[in-house]
Order: structure tokens, then C-alpha cells, then sequence
């Protein structure tokens, strides 16, 4: 499937790696790329793992003392606070032009990506992966292309790195939340996100 957009030999994607599910709404439009030789497991585990304080706001299993017995409950997790410190780390995942085909450099980058999801301090936790196009061509065809490529990342992971399929949600948001409005076309406004979902 191809959607029209301008054309170009390689599209890039800035991709997003964000540790709340309010880190987007925090990031500024100088949000930091990094180059691919920082893109590292370890960086990825940093920006990725919640702490202490928001692991213990996802939902856990407990145990209540009634009348009639022991039942178990489930304990609602606490919104996280928007004060809440922004975990996130960038990289650039290209895209064959007005495609959601992963280039071969992309796959690469991905890979680290896998090893760091498939990592026991990240093991047990689900992600978002949300697609990101900048504003250029029609709202329809931005969010069909974000969608495509989420999709095309999350098919990725779970094919070559045996991710679990629950375990990651694509997601597409079209031209909604571009972290540059200063530049609407800069290449972290073409990005796929991966949200930590705490809950």
C-alpha cells in the first residue's frame, strides 16, 4: 500500500522511547535524536524502566480478609503525576518513501530495540507503539501512514525478537502531536513512539 506524500528515497522516522504515558506532553520541540552509535540496549533499559514509585502505581494483584474468606482484589493504580520525571530517549527509524517497509538500517536499530523489551527488568511490562507523521499531505492519509508503520514496527518486533503480541498496541496519531511546530516538517515529527504502559 502506498499513500501520497512527497517523494523522496528514504522517509525517516525519529522514534520515541518514552517511560509515562505523559512524557509527550512534556517533550519539548528540541526533543534530542540520537546518533546511531548512542542508540544502546543500556539506553534503551534507562529510559524505559519505570522506578521504584511507578511500579507501584501499576495495578497489582492483593489479597483481602472478608467474612467469608480470603478474596482477591484488584488495587486501582493511582494516575501518574503529570511532575512526573520524563523518561525518554530518541532514535531515527527510516521507512522505504510513502511506505510502512522498514529499511535495512531501521531493522538494525530495532533489533537493539527487541534485545532491550526481551531484557528481564522490561520483560514483564506492555508498550504502545505509536506512529507519528508531520503534517505535509491529508489528515486521512497521515493517519493511515502512522497507523501502517506502528503496525509495521510492532509486526517486527514480535516476528524477530518473539515479543509478545499483547504485549505491544499500535497505535497511529496522524499529524496530532507534533513535538516541533517551529519546523512541522523536522524529522522528529515522523516518528514511531513506544509508551510504557503503567496499569
Amino acid at each position: 500500500m502506498t499513500f501520497a506524500r512527497p517523494a523522496r528515497v528514504v522517509a525517516a522516522f525519529a522514534f520515541t522511547l518514552c517511560a509515562s504515558v505523559s512524557c509527550l506532553a512534556q517533550q519539548g520541540a528540541k526533543a534530542k535524536v540520537l546518533e546511531d552509535d548512542q542508540v544502546t540496549e543500556k539506553a534503551l533499559l534507562d529510559a524505559l524502566t519505570p522506578s521504584v514509585e511507578e511500579l507501584e502505581g501499576i495495578r497489582t494483584r492483593s489479597l483481602r480478609v472478608s467474612p467469608t474468606g480470603v478474596a482477591p482484589t484488584t488495587a486501582a493504580a493511582p494516575t501518574a503525576s503529570a511532575s512526573a520525571p520524563r523518561r525518554d530517549v530518541s532514535l531515527l527509524v527510516t521507512f522505504v518513501t510513502n511506505s510502512a517497509a522498514l529499511t535495512n538500517r531501521a531493522q538494525q536499530l530495532l533489533d537493539v530495540v527487541g534485545r532491550a523489551l526481551s531484557a528481564d527488568q522490561l520483560a514483564g511490562l506492555k508498550f504502545n507503539v505509536e506512529g507519528h507523521a508531520d503534517p505535509r499531505g491529508s489528515t486521512n492519509a497521515n493517519l493511515a501512514l502512522s497507523q501502517a508503520r506502528a503496525e509495521s514496527v510492532r509486526a517486527y518486533l514480535i516476528a524477530t525478537h518473539a515479543i509478545a503480541g499483547n504485549r505491544l498496541f499500535a497505535v497511529g496519531k496522524g499529524d496530532r502531536e507534533l513535538l516541533n511546530t517551529a519546523q512541522p516538517t523536522a524529522p522528529e515529527n515522523r516518528r514511531v513512539t513506544l509508551v510504557t504502559r503503567l496499569e
